[in-house]
C-alpha cells in the first residue's frame, strides 16, 4: 500500500479508507495502551494542590478541571464551607472552601487561589484551595507506609496514602469519595 498523507487521498477508493482508519485507529489505540503500562507500573501520577501549608495529591483521573475563583451566587441557609453555585460553561458547580470543610480557617482568596472541578457523574463540585502545582509524578519507592494525620479527623476517611520526596510530604485524597461522603452532602445548616 502506497503511504497516504491525508484520508481525502482515498476518497474514491471506500475500501482503502476504511482499511486506513482501521490502522490509524489500531495505531492510536496501542499508542494509550503503552501510556496506560506506564501509569500503571511503577509510576503514579496525580495533581498537586496546597492547602493551607499541606500538600494534597488528588489522583489525575478525579479532576476534570482547574479554575480560577468563578462568580459566585450565595445559597441562603448553607454552611459556611459552601462559598456558592457558580455557573461554569452552562453547568452549576458548587464550591466548597476545602480548608473550612475540614474544620480550618476559610481560605485566603489571592491570585494563586484556584477551584479544582471534581470528575464526578452525578455530583457537579468544585474545591477551592490555596494553589495548585500541577501534575506530580512520583514511584513506588516515594511512598509512605502510614500517612500521617497532619490534614485532621475530617479528612481521615478520604486519605488513600502519602508520598514523601526529600523535604517534601504530599498526602493523597480522593476528591470523589470526599463529594459523596455525609460531610460533603450536608451542606445545610
Amino acid at each position: 500500500m502506497a503511504d497516504i498523507t491525508t484520508l481525502s487521498d482515498l476518497v474514491d477508493q471506500p475500501f482503502r479508507l476504511l482499511q486506513e482508519l482501521d490502522r490509524r485507529c489500531r495505531q492510536a489505540a496501542a499508542g494509550r495502551q503503552q501510556e496506560a503500562t506506564l501509569e500503571t507500573g511503577d509510576e503514579w501520577v496525580g495533581v498537586g494542590m496546597r492547602m493551607g501549608e499541606h500538600n494534597i495529591l488528588v489522583p489525575r483521573e478525579e479532576v476534570r478541571e482547574v479554575l480560577p475563583m468563578p462568580d459566585l451566587a450565595r445559597v441562603p441557609g448553607a454552611r459556611a464551607w459552601l462559598l456558592g453555585l457558580a455557573n461554569v460553561r452552562g453547568q452549576l458547580l458548587s464550591v466548597v472552601d476545602l480548608r473550612q470543610l475540614g474544620g480550618g480557617e476559610s481560605t485566603p482568596l489571592d491570585r494563586r487561589s484556584r477551584v479544582i472541578a471534581v470528575k464526578h457523574p452525578e455530583i457537579p463540585a468544585g474545591l477551592l484551595v490555596s494553589e495548585v502545582r500541577g501534575f506530580r509524578r512520583f514511584q513506588s519507592d516515594e511512598a509512605v507506609d502510614e500517612a500521617n494525620d497532619e490534614l485532621g479527623a475530617e479528612f481521615r476517611p478520604f486519605v488513600r496514602g502519602a508520598f514523601r520526596r526529600g523535604e517534601e510530604y504530599w498526602t493523597v485524597l480522593s476528591f470523589r469519595d470526599l463529594v459523596e461522603s455525609q460531610l460533603f452532602l450536608q451542606a445545610a445548616q
